[in-house]
C-alpha cells in the first residue's frame, strides 16, 4: 500500500523544517512548499492526499491559496493552522471545506490527530481519492 502523501505549506522555514521532520517521523510521505504560489504549482504536478496549510503567509495567504486549491480539487482534505486563531480566520475559511483549524501553539498534537483522522477516512473510502 502506498504511503499517504502530505503537502505542508508554510513560509516560516524553521517551522516548516521542524514539522517536516515530525510528519515524516509519523511515517507519511511529505512535500513542502514555502508559500501559496509554490503549493499551487506543486498541486498541479502531483496530487497529495492531504494539505496542511498556514493561514498567514505573504504574497498569497492561506485563504487565497485555499480558494485556488478548491478550483483545482474541491475534495482534498485541508488542515489549516494559524498563530492567530480568531473569528476572522474562521469567517474567511467558511464554505471552503477545511477539515480542521489548528492553532500553531498546539500544532504537533492536533496535526497528528487530524492527520490520523483523515488517513482513516481515506482508507475507509469516506474521502474519495482518484
Amino acid at each position: 500500500m502506498k504511503k499517504i502523501e502530505i503537502m505542508l505549506v508554510d513560509d516560516e522555514l524553521d517551522f516548516l523544517e521542524i514539522m517536516s521532520t515530525v510528519i515524516r517521523g509519523w511515517g507519511y510521505e511529505l512535500t513542502t512548499a514555502t508559500g501559496g504560489k509554490e503549493a499551487l504549482k506543486m498541486l498541479k504536478a502531483r496530487k497529495p492526499d492531504i494539505i496542511v496549510l498556514d493561514y498567514l503567509m505573504p504574497e498569497l495567504d492561506g485563504i487565497a491559496t485555499l480558494k485556488e486549491i478548491r478550483k483545482l480539487d474541491k475534495d482534498i482534505p485541508v488542515i489549516m493552522f494559524t498563530a492567530y486563531p480568531d473569528s476572522k480566520v474562521l469567517k474567511g475559511a467558511e464554505g471552503l471545506g477545511i477539515s480542521a483549524l489548528i492553532p500553531k501553539l498546539s500544532t504537533y498534537s492536533d496535526v497528528s490527530a487530524s492527520l490520523k483522522s483523515m488517513v482513516n477516512m481515506i482508507k475507509k473510502n469516506i474521502i474519495k481519492k482518484d
